[in-house]
């Protein structure tokens, strides 16, 4: 599998979590496992970009990363996270087409 496809499927897989947790009355557990998604997501972006020397992604991913950081938390309002994840989720996919890697051998 190449590196963009790869990394397409990873930003599709947490962009559809970010929308799908605009909806009310799921549970915390769901939240916490969208951070570990959003996070690891934002972590293997952020590192490819960085060997491939596209410093301007690797900033807005670890940025990213850190936001939605699992392990040391950023306690924000649900209307807050709400329009994060919108944001974040149209990122996402915007990046799809504009963030293209090249495979290394």
């Amino acid at each position: 599998m190449s590196i963009n496809k790869r990394k397409n499927i990873y930003l599709i897989i947490a962009a559809i979590m970010l929308f799908v947790a605009l909806a009310d009355g799921w549970p915390y557990g769901f939240f916490t496992l969208l951070r570990f998604v959003v996070f690891a997501v934002a972590v293997y972006i952020a590192w490819t970009a960085y060997e491939q020397q596209k410093e301007k992604w690797v900033w807005i991913f670890g940025f990213l990363a850190a936001l939605f950081n699992p392990f040391i938390v950023i306690h924000l309002n649900r209307e807050l996270w709400s329009f994060i994840d919108a944001i974040v989720g149209v990122f996402m996919i915007v990046s799809i087409f504009a963030l293209k890697l090249e495979h290394k051998l």
